[in-house]
């Protein structure tokens, strides 16, 4: 007779499995993909597809090098989950190869060295993000114009051409890209520019960046079924989100012509998607309540001192790396109570 071994009583069944999630993950990412099409072109497009099937095929080869079986691990939908959110995060006409690094840093590296899904220390997508942004800093900072903004139109063919074979667009690189609203925020900013000032550069929207705004909110429309679904934990991105802005709006008030609004923080870069996609990752992030909390707040912090001081633009990558390392120990601070066991204050014996 086989014996299957199982953990003491109460049992808690799963409500979803694997396959759900990151399937209603990537449902929930259409609405904000295709918002970025409409600003940025069908690079963006292209981008996905080419990561996730480079992250299909490199998680096959890792599963066959690790002696696993390869259809239920391709068919739970994580690495395409991880590729897509790659790919939202690079240019879209970057070249083919910059998708392939990226995921060979994502798959190999950050899931299959720690032992594969469920095991990996850090987010994979941001691991290789981290890797491509720091190793091939022109090809992963140079951004397309949103559009209307742009002096000319990047066509299909020239974005094909400039993916795939490296040309640049007819009209040069200088007519068709230009740097990110954060890129121009720190750069006019340290030239000495007050805010004012430089929200008068067009790249700046309503609230945000020009396209990146909006881009910002459908990822938010997304993020926020994913938690009324219970899929994500709504503490994260509220923690990540209100943190942003419960720091930033006393500088602002302070001296506006000097200080960025919450607003420009969070919907002039990633931190919108990062806060209800990638900071609620399961695996990586903290699995406890007041960690989770803790979690958002760091996010936030070490993003915001990342802008400000230190070498990159949106720092939002790096600052979930960095929460990534300390969330073991944050769950180990931030215990449940155990199922069953009573508050120490209800105990009364101080033990």
């Amino acid at each position: 007779m086989r014996r299957f071994e199982t953990g003491p009583a109460p049992h808690w069944p799963a409500r979803n499995s694997v396959r759900r999630v990151m399937l209603l993950v990537l449902a929930a990412l259409l609405p904000g993909t295709a918002a970025q099409v409409w600003f940025f072109g069908i690079g963006v497009l292209v981008q996905v597809l080419l990561a996730v099937a480079f992250a299909l095929a490199l998680e096959a080869a890792a599963l066959r090098l690790r002696g696993q079986p390869l259809r239920p691990f391709l068919g739970d939908g994580s690495a395409a989950v991880t590729g897509w959110l790659f790919a939202l995060c690079i240019p879209p006409l970057a070249p083919w190869w910059l998708a392939l690094v990226g995921m060979v840093a994502a798959i190999g590296l950050a899931k299959h060295l720690y032992g594969g899904l469920g095991h990996n220390l850090f987010n994979p997508a941001m691991v290789g993000y981290a890797v491509v942004l720091v190793s091939f800093p022109l090809e992963a900072s140079r951004w397309l114009a949103p559009a209307g903004l742009a002096a000319t139109q990047v066509t299909a063919a020239e974005t094909f051409a400039a993916i795939f074979a490296g040309c640049p667009p007819d009209a040069g690189w200088d007519a068709v890209t230009g740097a990110t609203p954060l890129a121009t925020l720190r750069e006019l900013a340290g030239a000495g520019r007050t805010l004012a000032e430089v929200r008068g550069d067009p790249v700046f929207g309503d609230f945000g960046g020009r396209g990146w705004e909006w881009s910002a909110n459908f990822f938010a429309l997304g993020g926020i079924v994913l938690c009324l679904l219970r899929v994500a934990d709504w503490r994260t991105p509220v923690a990540v989100l209100g943190a942003t802005i419960a720091l930033s709006l006393p500088f602002w008030l302070a001296d506006p012509g000097l200080h960025p609004s919450p607003p420009q923080h969070v919907f002039s870069g990633a931190l919108v998607l990062a806060a209800f996609f990638i900071a609620t990752d399961p695996v990586s992030g903290c699995t406890t309540p007041r960690g989770r909390w803790i979690f958002g707040i760091g996010v936030a912090v070490l993003t915001l001192a990342i802008r400000r001081w230190g070498g990159y633009p949106d720092g939002v990558a790096f600052a979930i790396l960095l929460m990534n390392a300390a969330a073991p120990m944050i769950d180990r601070l931030t215990p449940t109570r155990i199922f069953g066991h009573r508050r120490r204050a209800e105990r009364g014996d101080g033990g």
